[in-house]
C-alpha cells in the first residue's frame, strides 16, 4: 500500500497531451484556451465618448467662453464626423466616436441647456474630460487574453468582441464512466428491496462536467465476460475510464483481474487514506484507468483527488486545485491513513474560509455530502487535529 502523495504523483506522471480543437465561442466557458488571443485593433479603437453632453474645443473654454452653440447631436454608432467652427459645440452620447475638431466633453449635469445652445456651469473644466481614448486599454497585437487560462465568462464577451467565432481550445480527454453491481438499477426503475439505484457514477459525470469532457456511461452485471467484452468496447471509444465498484477483495470484484487480462498496466492498487483505501491506477497504452471503490463517499473523493487533477494537468492547468481553509472544530482521527473528511465551508467577518467537518456514518453514507463543499485532507502523520490549524480542501462545488 502506497502513501496518498505517491499515488498522486504517480497519477499525475501519466498525463497526457490531447491536442487541440475548435468550438463555438459560445460553447467555450470552462475550455481552456490554446492560442492567445490578441487584440485585432486598438481598444478603444477610436476617442469613445464616456458621458452624455457636450463635445467642444477645450482652447475656447480656456479663453473664456461658457455659452455654446449646438451645430448637430451625434449618437452611439453614428460616423466619424468634424466640428469645423471651434466656437461650436455638438451634443453627443455615450459610446459615440468623438469627433474631428473638439477634444472635451462637459456632461449634462454641467450644463444649462435651451433650444439649440447650452452654457457651461461649472468653473472647473479639464482638457480631454469624459473621454475614453483610443488604445487606452489595449493597443493592437497585444495579448487580451493568455494561452491557457480557463475560458470564463467575461473571456467569452472579448473573443466575441474580436469577432472569434470558432475558438482553438485544448482538448479535454473522453472518458467512460463504468458501473458494475447486480445491485444496481436504473435511476428510472423502482428497486426491490435488495436493490439500489445507480447513483455514484453520475455524481462523478457532473464533477466533470466544468470542463465539458465528452462523457459515456456504462453499466455491467458482476459477470466477467460481461465485464470483459464492456472495457474492451469502452477502450476503442474513450482516451480515459472511471471504473467504479469491483476493486476490493470480494469473490465478485472482478475488475482488477479483467484489467490484467486485457493487458493494463496496474500501477497501483491501495492508497494509504480513508475513504477511497482500494482504489486502482492504471495505463493500457496511451489510455488512464481509474478503477474506484463503489462507496458513494469513497469514489467521489478519489474523483476529487485524482480524477480531477490529472484531468487539469492534461489541459495544461494547475492540478493542486486545494485551497488552505481554516480547521473550525477539532477532531481525532487515529489510524496511520490520510483522512479525506467532508466539510462546508463559511467566510466569516475577517474574510478567514474555515471548514466544518461533516463526518457521515462511513463511505456509504452520501446523505452528508449534501451538505458537505468538499474534502479536508487530514495528513497521516497526526491523530489529532486542532481548531485554527489549516489544512487543503478540495472543492466538489466549482464555478
Amino acid at each position: 500500500m502506497i502513501t496518498l502523495q505517491e499515488a498522486f504523483d504517480i497519477v499525475l506522471g501519466h498525463t497526457m497531451d490531447y491536442g487541440t480543437e475548435g468550438v463555438h465561442y459560445q460553447a467555450a466557458v470552462g475550455r481552456v484556451l490554446a492560442k492567445p488571443l490578441r487584440a485585432s485593433r486598438d481598444l478603444p479603437p477610436f476617442d469613445r465618448v464616456a458621458m452624455d453632453g457636450i463635445a467642444v474645443l477645450y482652447e475656447m473654454v480656456e479663453s473664456g467662453q461658457r455659452r455654446f452653440e449646438m451645430e448637430r447631436v451625434i449618437a452611439a454608432g453614428d460616423p466619424l464626423a468634424e466640428v469645423e467652427d471651434p466656437r461650436k459645440a455638438v451634443e453627443i452620447m455615450t459610446g459615440a466616436a468623438l469627433p474631428e475638431g473638439v477634444d472635451t466633453v462637459i456632461r449634462y449635469e454641467d450644463l444649462k441647456v435651451g433650444d439649440g445652445w447650452a452654457e457651461i456651469m461649472v468653473d472647473t473644466v479639464v482638457r480631454g474630460q469624459n473621454i475614453h481614448h483610443r488604445g487606452k486599454d489595449n493597443h493592437v497585437g497585444e495579448v487580451l487574453i493568455p494561452a491557457g487560462k480557463r475560458l470564463t465568462p467575461t473571456d467569452i464577451s472579448m473573443l466575441a468582441s474580436e469577432g472569434m467565432v470558432e475558438v482553438e481550445v485544448f482538448r479535454v480527454p473522453s472518458f467512460g464512466i463504468i458501473s458494475s453491481g447486480d445491485e444496481l438499477v436504473s435511476v428510472a426503475e423502482e428497486p426491490a428491496p435488495h436493490q439500489i439505484r445507480r447513483s455514484n457514477v453520475y455524481a462523478i459525470q457532473a464533477l466533470l462536467a466544468p470542463y465539458h469532457p465528452r462523457i459515456e456511461m456504462y453499466h455491467f452485471k458482476d459477470d466477467k465476460d460481461d465485464i470483459r467484452r464492456g472495457l474492451r468496447e469502452a477502450f476503442e471509444s474513450h482516451d480515459a475510464l472511471i471504473l467504479v465498484g469491483g476493486v476490493s477483495k470480494g469473490k465478485f470484484d472482478y475488475i482488477p483481474g479483467v484489467l490484467s487480462e486485457l493487458g493494463a498496466e496496474k500501477h497501483f492498487h491501495r492508497v494509504a487514506q480513508r475513504p477511497g483505501k482500494p482504489f486502482w491506477f492504471g495505463t493500457l497504452g496511451r489510455k488512464c484507468i481509474f478503477a474506484l471503490p463503489g462507496n458513494p463517499v469513497s469514489s467521489m473523493a478519489s474523483t476529487v483527488r485524482y480524477v480531477i487533477p490529472w484531468m487539469r494537468a492534461c489541459l495544461g492547468l494547475e492540478a493542486d486545485y486545494a485551497i488552505p481553509v481554516v480547521l473550525s472544530k477539532g477532531l481525532e482521527f487515529k489510524p496511520a491513513l490520510t483522512r479525506l473528511l467532508e466539510a462546508s465551508l463559511t467566510v466569516d467577518e475577517n474574510g478567514v474560509c474555515r471548514a466544518a467537518p461533516q463526518p457521515g456514518h462511513g463511505s456509504g453514507d452520501f446523505t452528508r455530502l449534501v451538505y458537505s463543499d468538499g474534502f479536508l485532507e487530514l495528513p497521516a502523520d497526526k491523530t489529532r487535529f486542532e481548531t485554527g490549524e489549516v489544512y487543503p480542501f478540495w472543492r466538489t462545488v466549482f464555478d
